[in-house]
């Protein structure tokens, strides 16, 4: 495909249809002061929108590098057709009725086969999709109202959405929108190809995604990679339920891989953070336009009311962010500052008696600044303007400005509530380099994923196999020697085809023993599993109430320190999401899980396990031993490595519980389901 660049900076634009649709991208060009040429082609009209009209795409000067095509679906083909004859630049493709309908419309799918032979090497967005606005160069292919302005540089912002994308672009936050783009059904042109396309600009600062399936998975590790050669950020908001990871509902692991764990895992994997609600997106991107990611997610705030301190504290509890205590040269400043009375903590009640003094204020709000300090906030809600006169609150402005002029530190001004910070404040503050944040939580919210780390780059990920026969459920004995092979410590086990046989096994394995019915995926539930048997008669007990007649049994582990689970389910949308969890019988009861693709990073392992709830078990616990961590990473490692080997066919593992112990980790349960049982 060729690059979007003609596309999405156009010095030509050809309009093709007529109706309100088409009139209102002509319109919105010329409002935003388009300098290049705006072509109509109608086969009909004179002219479209006060524009002398071409009666076809052969009539055109020259070939457009933009085309908004606004007219049926069976036309568009036929347009797209003869836009890439002409060596055109790319094209949106404005109809609906093509895949996206399939369920409704068998044509659907025939249709965009069609059209994407039409287009060849042509980019194309959609179809059914409502185009972009270039607020950089004022280029719309944008058939509506929109609420941005023209801006020297900004973010990018590519949504699956074209509903959100308007309702993005009419934000009152002050933050400079340079891109707004939605990406259709995705025929041919992917949201991470248009995201790597909008980063290339130099205008453009940091990039916004609203994501409801991610599609071609390389092409979001080649855009995570290309932002980081260009030093520009990307966040997401992720929305949506992955059905496939909920389906296989068999073991712990689905139910806990479940939902869109594979979609955290794999924007945690690229180092994109995640943000929840738009509020928070916006923010975010607010705060990476005007300061980049933050080296930490260490803050301060000031403010005149100790309620507002107090609430600040509380907001961020809990979220990743902190407040680190003040050291001795803030303290030392402060004082000189602020005098006795005050009372020195972050966060800072700096009460109201220097309010009006701008220099006092300046000196104050200047010795909490510290390069411990990711970010220093000044806590400012403003008047109502219809109601209130906020003359009084310039003093604010002039301070927050003066201090980030001083001490070349990232500074913000946030109101606590999102209406209480003008909007024509705000831009003055950014235009002083000093971040507006509008709301509390908000701000703790764009705070924490601005401050998230870069995760190391990752080896490709492992992509998900596509096969289409259900799943069978492997013997556990059979899983287990699979395993062994690529080095699982698994207890010693013999399969026993009847109670006498069990009862033989036993003996031969030395008591005490552990008694497992096979063909059974709940073993505990069926009462298929009986631990610490210590004697033959006790094992020919166990094995007659089993609701199998067929038998493994394995040696007693004892000494375990702690259990973990270990799962991996194939994710069609994500890839093989591998779990580990709190193991046994916490594994319902804590719901204590954490999520990584494969293959994954030691750094990413070790955080995962560091990140559970029974993290400190595994570390040794008020005096009883630690687990061996690298028993348990060696075990990780070894189910990484069958499921790497034996991807194809395979739909998941677990392993549950792991027994951790002071010097091993073994596998006491596994459960296996393959398209293809054992290859």
């Amino acid at each position: 495909m060729q690059s979007l660049k003609r596309l999405f900076r156009p010095k030509t634009i050809a309009v093709v249809g007529g109706g309100a649709w088409c009139s209102a991208v002509i319109e919105q060009c010329r409002k935003m002061g388009f300098e290049g040429e705006i072509w109509p082609v109608h086969p009909k009209a004179e002219e479209v929108a006060g524009l002398p009209a071409f009666k076809d795409v052969a009539s055109l000067p020259s070939a457009p590098d933009a085309s908004f095509i606004g007219v049926n679906r069976f036309v568009t083909i036929d347009i797209v057709t003869a836009l890439a004859a002409r060596g055109a630049g790319g094209a949106v493709c404005f109809a609906s009725g093509f895949l996206e309908a399939e369920a409704e419309d068998a044509e659907g799918a025939d249709l965009q086969e069609r059209l994407l032979a039409a287009a060849g090497e042509m980019p194309i967005l959609g179809p059914n999709c409502y185009g972009f606005i270039n607020y950089l160069d004022g280029a719309l292919l944008w058939p509506d109202q929109h609420g941005g302005k023209r801006v020297d540089k900004g973010v990018a912002i590519v949504t699956q959405s074209s509903n959100i994308a308007i309702n993005l672009t009419m934000q009152t936050r002050a933050l400079p929108v340079a891109y707004v783009v939605t990406c259709g059904n995705q025929a041919q042109t992917g949201l991470a190809a248009i995201g790597e396309a909008l980063l290339e600009d130099d205008r453009v600062t940091a990039l916004g995604l609203h994501i409801e399936g991610f599609g071609d998975l390389r092409a979001f590790e080649a855009l995570a990679l290309k932002a980081r050669q260009l030093g520009k950020q990307i966040i997401a908001l992720k929305v949506g339920r992955s059905a496939q990871a909920r389906a296989a509902t068999v073991s712990h692991t689905a139910s806990l891989a479940g939902g869109d764990a594979g979609a955290g895992a794999l924007l945690s994997r690229l180092g994109i953070p995640r943000l929840y609600d738009l509020p928070s997106f916006l923010e975010t991107l607010k705060l990476m336009h005007v300061v980049g990611r933050l080296p930490s997610t260490r803050i301060a705030t000031i403010s005149c009311s100790g309620g507002e301190a107090s609430l600040s504290a509380d907001t961020a509890y809990g979220r990743d962010v902190s407040f680190p205590p003040l050291n001795d040269r803030q303290r030392s400043d402060l004082r000189a500052a602020l005098g006795p009375m005050v009372a020195l903590a972050n966060p800072l009640d700096y009460h109201t008696y220097i309010w009006r003094d701008t220099e006092a204020m300046t000196r104050a709000f200047s010795a909490m600044v510290d390069p411990q300090l990711a970010l220093t906030i000044l806590v400012v809600d403003f008047p109502r303007a219809d109601r209130c006169d906020a003359s009084d609150w310039d003093c604010a402005i002039q301070s927050a400005v003066s201090v980030r002029q001083q001490t070349d530190q990232p500074v913000a001004m946030l109101a606590t509530l999102p209406e209480l910070l003008p909007e024509e404040v705000a831009e003055q503050l950014i235009a002083a380099g000093v971040v507006p944040m509008l709301g509390l939580p908000e701000a703790i919210s764009a705070i924490a994923a601005a401050g998230q780390p870069l995760p190391e780059l990752a080896h490709p990920l492992l992509l998900p196999t596509k096969t289409h026969a259900e799943p069978d459920l492997v013997p556990e004995g059979e899983a287990k020697a699979w395993l062994a092979r690529f080095g699982l410590r698994v207890p010693r086990a013999k399969p026993a085809r009847t109670v006498v046989a069990a009862r033989a096994v036993a003996a031969d394995i030395g008591y005490p023993v552990v008694l497992k019915g096979e063909g059974i995926a709940h073993k505990t539930e069926e009462g298929a599993v009986k631990l610490n048997l210590g004697s033959g008669q006790e094992v020919s007990d166990a094995a007659v109430a089993m609701p199998t007649d067929r038998f493994l049994v394995e040696e007693m582990v004892t000494g375990a320190v702690a259990e973990l689970l270990v799962g991996v389910v194939k994710d069609p949308a994500h890839g093989f999401v591998l779990t580990l969890a709190a193991g046994g019988t916490l594994t319902e009861i804590m719901q204590d899980s954490a999520s990584v693709l494969l293959p994954a990073s030691d750094a990413a392992l070790n955080a995962a396990l560091d990140g559970l709830k029974i993290a400190p078990l595994l570390a040794g616990y008020r005096g009883a031993p630690a687990a061996d961590r690298n028993a348990i990473l060696r075990a990780i490692r070894s189910i990484e490595a069958y499921v790497v080997a034996e991807a194809e066919g395979l739909e998941e593992i677990e392993i549950n519980p792991l027994l951790c112990t002071p010097t091993e980790a073994v596998a006491a349960d596994a459960l296996m389901r393959r398209k293809d049982m054992l290859r």
